[in-house]
């Protein structure tokens, strides 16, 4: 009888060092994941950051992700119908004035929806 608890207790211990092990693998691959996202997107956002900061007050066109399309930006500043001129930026936000044939918006999109930001050739 003894014998059947010891070798419950020898399972049972491989078993939590078996989870435990896993645990441990799961979390050193969550990390890498981590850094290398936060390598791949850190350096393309502080190259887009610096030139929208040096953009500030010049007509620019303004590409976005695929899933935050804007109509006003895409049409009218990136289309030639008007022009897309960046008024202020911050590292979370970028404020256009929009110049449409009807007028002037403002608009304010989240830097993360910008894919790449351009001079327009007018």
């Amino acid at each position: 009888m003894e014998y059947i608890a010891y070798v419950f207790a020898v399972f049972g211990l491989m078993a939590y060092l078996e989870v435990h092990s896993l645990k441990k693998r799961i979390s050193e691959l969550e990390g890498a994941m981590a850094d290398l996202k936060g390598t791949q997107f850190h350096e393309d956002r502080n190259a887009l950051l610096k030139a929208a900061s040096s953009y500030i007050g010049r007509k620019v066109k303004i590409e976005l992700k695929e899933d935050r399309q804007d109509y006003d930006i895409v049409m009218y500043g990136n289309n030639g119908h008007g022009s897309n001129t960046i008024a202020d930026i911050d590292r979370e936000w970028l404020l256009l004035d929009i110049e449409t044939p009807k007028g002037s918006k403002e608009k304010l999109i989240r830097m993360e929806s910008v894919r790449g930001i351009s001079l327009t050739d007018k």
